[in-house]
C-alpha cells in the first residue's frame, strides 16, 4: 500500500523549504535520489536512533518530498521530486529579478564611467 501525505498548495513552498533547511533531511533526500530505501538503510550513515530518522522522514513526508510503501513491517521511502519544482520556480523568479537589477546597475555604471572626465 502506498502512503502519500496530503499537501496544501499555499503551504507547500514553505513546507519544502523548511524540510530542506535541515542537513540531515537534505542528506536523506540525496540518498533517496539513488532509489527507495528502508528506514534502517536511511539511518546507517547517521549517528542517531531509528526514531530520530523516522521523525526526519515525517517532516519530509509532510512536505510532500517523500512517500512510503509498507512491505510487512518494513517501510520503504521514495523521493518525490515534483515539490522541488515549486522551489525551482520561486528561485527562478528571484534569479530573474536580480539579474535584471544587476544588468541595470552594470549599464548605469558603464554610462557613468563613459561620461565622466
Amino acid at each position: 500500500m502506498l502512503y502519500r501525505s496530503v499537501k496544501y498548495k499555499h503551504n507547500s513552498l514553505d513546507a519544502v523549504l523548511a524540510a530542506l533547511a535541515d542537513p540531515t533531511r537534505r542528506a536523506i533526500a540525496e540518498r533517496l535520489t539513488q532509489g527507495p530505501a528502508s528506514v534502517s538503510e536511511l539511518a546507517e550513515p547517521f549517528q542517531v536512533t531509528l526514531p530520530a530518522i523516522v521523525k526526519q522522514l515525517a517532516v519530509l513526508e509532510h512536505a510532500g518530498l517523500v512517500e512510503h510503501q509498507k512491505d510487512g513491517r518494513v517501510r520503504y521511502f521514495t523521493l518525490i521530486p515534483e515539490p522541488l519544482e515549486s522551489v525551482a520556480d520561486w528561485l527562478e523568479r528571484y534569479g530573474n529579478f536580480w539579474r535584471e537589477r544587476f544588468d541595470g546597475l552594470h549599464h548605469y555604471l558603464r554610462s557613468e564611467h563613459e561620461t565622466s572626465p
